[in-house]
């Protein structure tokens, strides 16, 4: 399943005042795994740019100046994201101003039916406690240190590890990269998995006894007694 997750960055919080986004990130993911094929744009928004803005993004007027017009990249955003679900984190947020932008440009607005939003199901699996991005790469230990500002791109990248966590879905990749199979002489082979830690035994010496004891009455012949004389030599060699 193709997903795309996606931040954006904007002069403001409310469109519908005139604020206006000045930058898309978006990286894809294909059954939960991260492809490497993102999309990165940043935008004019032909107005300027409030300090409280600034402060959060580092984006300036003058920075923004040259960049393109929304309606200049339009096309290639909505081939990218294609008809994907959209993981976002506050998605009634980001998807409010692309929207915006969209019925400026009368295009189809996105539908919140495509939406995934992070925020809610963080809220559900973490209540009661801050879930903000920051707080969740904390609580799964996801390397954010490069997060000195917010940035559309390097945002979509920390949710997307956020988002395989938060589902659950990151035990499930290390299960499929360890049991993948391998090329070797022209056949499949299966890798092995071993414990770091053997599990303890749950055979317990009185159990030995009475197997022993057990195949006993089978007589010579049994065939139980060949594995009783090769148990015998591997207690006797220690292996």
């Amino acid at each position: 399943m193709r997903e795309i997750v996606l931040d954006t960055e904007t002069t403001g919080l409310d469109p519908l005042r005139g604020d206006r986004l000045v930058e898309i990130g978006c990286v894809e993911m294909f059954n939960r795994m991260p492809t490497g094929q993102t999309f990165h744009r940043y935008i004019n928004p032909e107005r300027d740019m409030p300090q409280e803005a600034f402060a959060v993004h580092g984006l300036s007027s003058d920075f923004l100046a040259d960049k393109p017009l929304f309606a200049h990249v339009v096309d290639e955003f909505l081939e990218f994201i294609g008809d994907a679900p959209l993981v976002i984190h506050n998605a009634s947020f980001d998807i409010s101003f692309i929207n915006a932008e969209l019925d400026r440009l009368k295009r189809q607005a996105i539908g919140r039916d495509r939406l995934v939003d992070t925020l809610l199901l963080a809220r559900r699996k973490h209540p009661g406690v801050s879930n903000r991005l920051d707080d969740l790469c904390s609580r799964y230990a996801i390397d954010n240190s490069r997060r000195t500002k917010h940035g559309a791109l390097l945002d979509a990248e920390l949710l997307a590890e956020v988002y395989i966590d938060l589902i659950g879905a990151r035990q499930s990749q290390l299960i499929l990269v360890e049991t993948a199979p391998r090329q070797r002489g022209g056949s499949l082979e299966m890798p092995r998995r071993q414990r770091t830690v053997p599990l303890a035994s749950r055979v317990t010496a009185a159990d030995r006894i009475a197997h022993r004891e057990f195949i006993a009455t089978l007589g010579e012949k049994a065939i139980w007694m060949e594995f009783l004389e090769q148990d015998s030599e591997k207690t006797r060699t220690g292996l």
